[in-house]
């Protein structure tokens, strides 16, 4: 009789482990976060309970490393480089490049959903609220930090510029109208406040 292989559990957890990022942002789009639970996202990735509860401390923690999975399979797709803001000498340019490309990721409904609901328990979960920050905001903002500080050393803005404080001039208002929906975001809003960042509203 031929043996037959033993079969690969490396393999075997990486397909679970894609069942249940897929369980878990399907679940909080169909019934948001609240309703969400490991014993739902387990029944619907076809896996144990504690086979969750050996990878992750709670439905928190599933769907940050869903969601934080889900830019990165879609930055591969469409061939963007996450580790960089774009330096093409052109600031302007590539400001508004990035920031139109999350305008698009944050309409997408894909990202919006489980997106606002990591947003909107972060405010009131301590922990995830700082994983959150730690592990997906801050290194994105980091990139903008890189990208102005390079610009700050060829002489695209003043020497006393401080990256840190003034990426917030684009990011945050885009941030802001998103979360709260105080107005639509398009490519137009987000040129808007790359100009307004870099050249101020006082008379030319």
């Amino acid at each position: 009789m031929v043996k037959k292989p033993a079969p690969d559990a490396t393999r075997r957890s990486e397909k679970s482990r894609r069942a249940i990022y897929a369980a878990a942002l399907a679940l909080v789009g169909e019934v948001g976060y609240p309703r969400t639970t490991v014993e739902g996202i387990a029944a619907r990735a076809g896996v144990g309970k504690q086979t969750i509860y050996r990878w992750w401390a709670s439905k928190a923690d599933v769907l940050l490393e869903a969601f934080l999975d889900l830019g990165e399979q879609a930055a591969q797709a469409a061939g963007q480089d996450t580790d960089a803001v774009p330096d093409t000498g052109d600031l302007a340019a590539d400001l508004k490049a990035v920031l139109r490309a999350t305008v698009d990721e944050l309409l997408d409904p894909r990202f919006e959903t489980p997106a606002r609901a990591l947003a909107a328990e972060g405010l009131v979960n301590d922990q995830l609220g700082r994983d959150y920050v730690a592990r997906l905001l801050e290194p994105q903002l980091q990139l903008y930090v890189a990208r102005l500080r390079s610009a700050r050393d060829a002489g695209q803005v003043r020497a006393d510029v401080d990256p840190r404080i003034a990426l917030e001039l684009f990011v945050s208002p885009l941030a802001q109208r998103w979360l709260q929906r105080t107005g639509p975001i398009t490519h137009a809003y987000t040129d808007t406040l790359v100009e307004y960042a870099l050249h101020g509203i006082a008379p030319r």
